[in-house]
């Protein structure tokens, strides 16, 4: 796979950009803290692990696999947070099947995380509304998949509010950001579901 197009993803409230390795010092600053909410959060911590962090990204855009963004708040400039597309689907069509014009077919919103002041706010919102209309409008995909640790009451009330579904629980799924093993809520909005779900969430702006 080859890198993906990386754009830039502007609304009202914020935009996403491209991420970069030059977002290091404004991120590192944002998961100074306070880190009380990052509790059932992957958020590195210091210099040397956000590097390892931002890196990691990079790579992965590299090689097509995820599209990782910068989360900057309009109001004031300032870098609040970070999000991406990954776990990107390209799935294998039979011959004479009408598959989208442009893949992935599917794919996953997360690896987000956003400053204590940032939450619960319009940002969170209208970045998702972003990165919605983006996978379903411009890359025309089947699916966007949403996950996060069941024990995350606040992110599980988030992502439903999105319009989308629970799918299942996936046990003992991954390693837990408090550092034991995680439960994964695992929810969807799926192609014919999205435009109800793009009206709930402009109304909500």
């Amino acid at each position: 796979m080859t890198a993906l197009e990386q754009p830039t993803l502007s609304g009202t409230h914020v935009r996403l950009e491209p991420l970069l390795l030059e977002h290091l010092d404004d991120l590192v600053a944002v998961a100074r803290g306070p880190r009380e909410t990052y509790r059932l959060t992957f958020v590195p911590e210091g210099s040397d692990a956000m590097r390892k962090y931002l890196e990691t990204a990079l790579l992965l855009r590299d090689a097509g696999a995820a599209v990782p963004f910068a989360t900057v708040r309009l109001a004031d400039g300032r870098v609040v947070g970070s999000t991406r597309f990954g776990n990107l689907e390209y799935w294998a069509w039979p011959a004479g099947a009408r598959s989208p014009p442009d893949p992935p077919d599917a794919v996953e919103i997360g690896w987000t995380w956003l400053a204590a002041d940032a939450q619960r706010t319009a940002i969170n919102t209208e970045a998702k509304l972003l990165m919605l209309a983006h996978a379903f409008e411009r890359w025309h995909v089947r699916r966007v998949n949403l996950r996060t640790d069941s024990r995350n009451v606040r992110s599980r009330t988030a992502i439903e509010r999105l319009g989308a579904k629970l799918d299942g629980i996936l046990r003992a799924h991954m390693p837990a950001a408090d550092g034991g093993v995680r439960d994964t809520a695992s929810y969807s909005i799926v192609a014919e579901e999205w435009p109800a779900a793009k009206e709930r969430l402009s109304k909500k702006l």
